[in-house]
């Protein structure tokens, strides 16, 4: 009876062993207390980090604009910035000068116009003013009567050439080309000027460049 009742808890025991089983797992479970799979929901936020990356690179170029043009009002800076580009349309043209006497002053003109028009700009894009004798162009329209003259000049679809004298009725166009062909010194002190505030983008000069440096600055 007592021998079989020894054997009656090996029989349990056995079950028990197969259970110990799962113990030898937990066992190496507890040598991989810190398996990858585990831990990897800790890795995971780690992921925020590459979001927050994108993030800072966003804010920096705001920071860069921000002291151009001032933080506080940067959003209302887009308004701004339209006159900043209407100001530079204000700006004094750019100026070239081409040497020539007053003799030759109206042929260097005729030959700037040819560049001007062999390099792309549109023939109602330039204005020619002459100081001294008008070019021929000016002398056949004007015998048809000023309003056909003027009507042509409204129309923008041709160079112009107007003389010194009614210079100041033309409207202003992005090349202006003022040949110092002779004339009175008050011709060149008044149509310079003139053809500097009538130049969109640039003001070419033919003449004598003291006389020009004496009129519009020593810098020309």
């Amino acid at each position: 009876m007592f021998d079989k009742n020894q054997l009656m808890p090996l029989i349990p025991e056995e079950p028990q062993i197969h259970e110990s089983a799962q113990g030898p797992r937990a066992t190496p479970a507890s040598g991989r207390t810190a398996p990858t799979p585990r831990p990897v929901p800790g890795p995971r936020p780690a992921a925020p980090p590459r979001p927050g990356r994108p993030g800072p690179v966003r804010p920096a170029p705001p920071v860069q604009r921000a002291p151009r043009e001032g933080a506080a009002v940067k959003p209302e800076s887009s308004g701004p910035a339209a006159p900043a580009a209407s100001a530079q349309n204000t700006t004094t043209p750019q100026i070239q000068l081409i040497p020539a006497s007053a003799e030759g002053a109206l042929d260097a003109a005729e030959e700037a116009v040819d560049l001007l028009l062999d390099s792309g700009r549109a023939p109602g894009e330039v204005l020619v003013i002459t100081t001294g004798e008008q070019h021929p162009w000016a002398t056949h329209e004007l015998s048809f009567g000023e309003a056909s003259y003027w009507a042509q000049h409204d129309a923008r679809d041709d160079v112009f050439y107007a003389d010194a004298a009614v210079a100041a009725r033309a409207a202003s166009r992005p090349v202006v080309v003022v040949a110092l062909n002779g004339g009175p010194d008050t011709a060149a002190v008044t149509a310079l000027p003139l053809a500097l505030g009538r130049a969109g983008a640039l003001l070419i000069v033919c003449g004598d460049q003291q006389r020009i440096n004496a009129v519009l600055g020593a810098g020309v």
